[in-house]
């Protein structure tokens, strides 16, 4: 049989039995080209498709809240005023900060739940510190924070290297540092921070110049558009399929009008809250160190398969010691900014529904209890969902009960979705 060969192809290169046929294949190409290629249509197609396949995303979280908040203006007109809205994105911190380290470990597909009682034992300590020993504030924070930290890392030694259920670890940690707790704070159970200081004002600071709320909007617009412009760039460069800049551009604008709507609106009462400032900060950099570094990959490929990162070579043990120390460290963060809502530490501290609203905030925003998917961005929109209810019921002076009832409602709707999801997922072969 004859070989033919072109004066294009290299030497080393496999010989072409059927030149004639190779040349009528159809080169494969990138579906994202093409549905970015079809412009409007193809990005339509695209969405059902994902809807088919269960790839629902943020999505149900956005719809609930533009319900929400459609539901609770029609019975209130305050729900959306700007001081109503200005103290449900402050009171959100607290809760908001103990989800984003439980997205960590429901990335692994666990279960943390000692972070309640970590946050108060953390608060409890840095009181302690502050108000009893005389520490400058910024010492006892450390401390505080760094001892929920090691507390993580304890809880993540007895189930990575003893082999302990993390379930059974963590609830023997939320008894024990419930006691710890109510230990440190001593017989008076209660101690008062100091509202001017470094703990009080994590909660009560406002940056009251209006140049400080657009100022931000402005510096996360053009953040926002100079990373996603490069890295467009270099995805070109690299011949990877990269978005179209009339897509960035898009994007851009949708980012600025809710950036610069949240700008006038805290200009509308007090100004820009340091608390929400602070959280914002903690949800950019997680999600870079998730998205962005080799760490937060081997995060999710535990979540998806434990055997299967082992044999690629990651350390499972020291991953999964690791996030409960983010678990930890959070737990203790949280604890901080609640304690300074309220400029006490005391015996309630975690307490009551602290812990189902933590977890409960990660899980509606999206993150799947089944481990492998989610973002810390969920615990924004999960705690807003929360929160939002809660002062909306508020308003309408509904009773106690009546809101852990439609928290819970929510809570099921949100695992049941997730569940559906995912056997969608599994059906479309996208799981």
């Amino acid at each position: 049989m004859s070989i033919e060969k072109t004066s294009e192809t290299p030497q080393d290169a496999p010989a072409v039995e059927n030149p004639e046929a190779a040349a009528a294949a159809v080169t494969a190409v990138d579906p994202r080209l093409l549905v970015r290629e079809q412009g409007l249509t193809g990005y339509l197609g695209e969405f059902k498709r994902k809807m088919r396949a269960g790839e629902l995303g943020s999505l149900p979280v956005i719809v609930g809240l533009v319900a929400i908040c459609a539901i609770f203006q029609s019975l209130n007109s305050a729900f959306l005023s700007a001081q109503n809205l200005s103290d449900i994105t402050v009171t959100m911190v607290g809760t908001g900060m103990i989800s984003v380290g439980i997205v960590f470990v429901l990335l692994l597909g666990e279960i943390d739940l000692s972070v309640g009682s970590v946050s108060g034992a953390a608060s409890a300590l840095a009181a302690v510190f502050a108000v009893n020993q005389g520490w400058p504030e910024w010492l006892a924070v450390l401390v505080a924070v760094a001892a929920g930290a090691a507390i993580g890392a304890a809880h993540g030694f007895f189930f990575a290297v003893l082999g302990a259920p993390a379930f059974a670890v963590t609830l023997a940690g939320l008894l024990f540092w419930l006691g710890f707790m109510l230990q440190v704070l001593g017989a008076n159970g209660t101690i008062n921070l100091d509202s001017d200081g470094l703990i009080g004002q994590l909660t009560t600071y406002f940056f009251s110049d209006v140049a400080a709320a657009y100022g931000l909007a402005a510096v996360v617009v053009i953040v926002f558009f100079a990373t996603s412009y490069v890295g467009n760039r270099r995805r070109e460069a690299a011949g990877i399929p990269s978005r179209p800049l009339s897509e960035t551009a898009l994007r851009t604008g949708l980012l600025a009008v809710v950036a610069f709507a949240a700008a006038y609106m805290y200009n509308q009462y007090k100004g820009l809250p340091l608390a929400t400032v602070i959280f914002l900060a903690f949800l950019v950099l997680t999600d870079f160190v998730l998205r962005r570094t080799a760490y937060g990959r081997k995060v999710f490929a535990l979540g998806g398969s434990v055997e299967a990162s082992r044999r690629a070579g990651i350390n499972v043990t020291a991953v999964r010691i690791s996030v409960f120390a983010i678990s930890g460290f959070f737990a203790a963060v949280g604890g901080l900014f609640l304690a300074s809502k309220i400029a006490s530490a005391n015996q309630s501290a975690g307490a009551g529904d602290l812990l189902m609203n933590a977890i409960a905030a990660a899980v509606i925003g999206g993150t799947s209890l089944f481990g492998g998917r989610g973002r810390t961005w969920n615990a924004l929109l999960g705690v807003l969902v929360i929160v939002s209810i809660q002062y909306g019921l508020q308003l309408e002076s509904i009773a106690e009960p009546v809101k852990y009832m439609i928290t819970a409602g929510v809570l099921l709707t949100t695992v049941v979705i997730d569940s559906i999801t995912r056997k969608t997922q599994k059906t479309a072969g996208r799981a």
